[in-house]
């Protein structure tokens, strides 16, 4: 059988192997003959244009998966968009000082979601952008709550006329399975600790409980009163503006006759209202009429990067890098997977910077909620040797940095979370899942012999022996003082003091700040100088470098070609559509699917926050 087995195994190799190589000629084919169409040596940038930022898809730190399977996907339309927010905020920062760029053309239509901690760099950008005297302009038919929070920050928001701005306020809802896996016959089997760890609630009650309840809305609230704050002062709009918007919506609408558009405008919350042939006119107006397209003279963010990025590649930094490193998606043990962090391909970049003469601090980006305990200490480890090594490391927090993405960020030198960040979570778990009662119904049963009570105790068609349960538990609860304690060591406190912010609580960045969970309030900018300083570096005589495990010659070939590919791609009508709403819903529990099948600590113990606006 073994034999057998092995021959089939090879030929599935070989297969998969022809399949990938045949994608790759026929993506390559497609790049050839869109790029013979339309590709021009360098992208143009004319000398009076606007910059369009397109944000498509999901807003990210760092995109999932291979250049060559993003690549093909977005030919095939099964990869969903990903916009890289450093992208966006490099496009945007250069083009301030830009002669060529007179003003930012605002595109959100595409944007599925961000976080705030995203949006917030982007509108930082912005921000700058509009302080080097230069305009910025957004134009959408529809517009949700994420996509108008960026849409503020404009100096003129315009809708369609029968658009909206959609402003709801919060929410994090659930689904509970507890009487369906009931009915089902499964059994799941849950050892914790921390009154407030919840990733686990959805299968063990059939409600929020009152410590979730609490504990959400002590970070939801603070983060909705930021949102708002932030919108009404970049409109100039009175405070509780937003607020009345939301709450009055039903007296407003019928006020308004049922017209959104004329609410939104009437309530400040745009400039005005106009079609996008109007939109464009005015911007051919300020910016000049492109003879071939006949629409206002413009650079995409991709195309002005192609342009732009050469020329700073070719600055030398004598002082040496401080190497970002971002970590983002759940923690697996081992390599991981598209959009995870892998205990061992993390490591082994940590590992890269520890021996690259040229980083002289680092960066930790991180935006995780965790995932398996094992490989978070396998990658906290690594951080404590660059440390050991006289290397300097800073994290800096993005959306989420909870839970296991707390537990590698905790050793570093000095920690920088937004206000926004979610973070804390710091609570272990361990899940399993029995299907006994499931067979029995189907009239299957399982029955043998082992050599102890433990021997073939986690096999899923078998119930958990006593002896298991309470080897899990201990288990579990070992690794929460552990991590309690490490906290304690790091954050320079008593277990005691840990202990009375922990037991799986979430909170905010501006609490956490608040608590001595993190050191500073600040971006991935304030940690980059913070680690330079730590460094010992002169200020303009280090450069920054984005690191990433390494790419094979089929990823960096693809990579070459990607941003002329997907300009011409969208030309000949070849970029992807985003998903409708029911699409959009139905991705997110593939997200959360992928989750858990991605949890594959040997120990069967787990530090992951499911802790997010859904």
């Amino acid at each position: 059988m073994g034999r057998v087995a092995r021959s089939f195994a090879f030929i599935w190799r070989l297969l998969d192997g022809l399949r990938r190589v045949l994608s790759l000629v026929l993506l390559l084919v497609l790049f050839g003959v869109v790029l013979i169409a339309f590709h021009h040596p360098l992208p143009m940038v004319p000398s009076k244009a606007a910059l369009v930022v397109r944000l498509e898809g999901h807003l990210v730190e760092q995109q999932s998966g291979s250049s060559f399977d993003r690549s093909l996907g977005f030919v095939t339309g099964d990869h969903e968009p990903e916009t890289l927010v450093r992208d966006v905020v490099e496009a945007i920062r250069e083009a301030a000082h830009d002669d060529r760029i007179h003003l930012v053309v605002l595109d959100v239509e595409d944007l599925a979601a961000g976080g705030y901690t995203k949006l917030k760099a982007v509108a930082d950008a912005l921000a700058a952008f509009r302080r080097a005297g230069k305009k910025v302009y957004a134009y959408s038919r529809y517009t949700s709550q994420e996509q108008y929070f960026l849409m503020a920050q404009a100096d003129r928001a315009y809708i369609d006329p029968t658009g909206e701005v959609t402003i709801n306020g919060f929410a994090a809802y659930g689904l509970y399975f507890h009487d369906a896996l009931e009915r089902l016959g499964v059994a799941v089997e849950v050892f914790k600790v921390g009154t407030h760890k919840s990733f686990v609630e959805p299968f063990t009650r059939q409600s929020m409980s009152p410590e979730d309840r609490e504990q959400t809305l002590g970070w939801m609230t603070p983060l909705w009163q930021w949102y708002t704050g932030t919108v009404e002062t970049a409109r100039h709009l009175k405070a509780g503006t937003i607020d009345g918007y939301v709450h009055d919506a039903v007296p407003l609408m019928r006020e308004a006759g049922g017209d959104a558009a004329k609410l939104a405008e009437e309530r400040g919350l745009i400039s005005g209202r106009k079609t996008s042939i109007q939109f464009e006119r005015e911007i051919i107006d300020l910016v000049g009429e492109d003879h071939a397209t006949h629409s206002f003279n413009a650079v995409d963010q991709d195309a002005y990067l192609a342009v732009i990025r050469p020329e700073s590649a070719l600055a030398r930094h004598p002082a040496g890098d401080v190497a970002v490193l971002v970590a983002a998606g759940s923690i697996v043990y081992g390599e991981g997977g598209p959009g995870q962090i892998g205990s061992e391909s993390f490591a082994d970049t940590l590992r890269k910077a520890r021996f690259d003469d040229d980083v002289k601090a680092v960066v930790l980006r991180i935006d995780s909620g965790g995932g398996s305990m094992l490989a978070s200490e396998v990658i906290r480890q690594e951080v404590d040797a660059l440390k050991a090594a006289g290397k300097p490391v800073v994290a800096s927090f993005s959306s989420v940095a909870a839970s296991g993405g707390y537990y590698i960020a905790m050793d570093a030198d000095q920690i920088y979370s937004e206000p926004t960040t979610i973070t804390g979570s710091i609570g272990v778990f361990g899940l399993t899942a029995t299907f006994e009662k499931t067979l029995d119904k189907i009239g299957v049963a399982s029955d043998g012999v082992a050599t102890s009570p433990l021997a073939g105790a986690l096999r899923p068609e078998r119930a958990l022996t006593a002896e298991t349960r309470e080897v899990l538990q201990l288990g579990v609860e070992h690794a929460y003082h552990d991590f309690v304690g490490k906290v304690a060591a790091a954050r320079k406190k008593t277990p005691a003091e840990i202990e009375a912010v922990a037991e799986g609580r979430v909170w905010i960045g501006s609490e956490a700040a608040k608590l001595g969970l993190v050191d500073h309030l600040g971006g991935v900018d304030d940690a980059i100088v913070a680690a330079a300083t730590l460094a010992k570096l002169p200020a303009g005589k280090y450069g920054t470098s984005w690191r990433e495990k390494d790419l094979g010659w089929r990823d960096r070939l693809v990579r070459s070609l990607s941003a002329d590919g997907r300009a011409a791609a969208r030309a000949v009508g070849l970029a992807p559509v985003t998903p409708p709403v029911v699409a959009r819903v139905l991705g997110g529990a593939e997200r959360e699917l992928r989750v858990l099948g991605a949890f594959d600590d040997p120990r069967h113990v787990y530090a992951y926050c499911g802790c997010e606006l859904r």
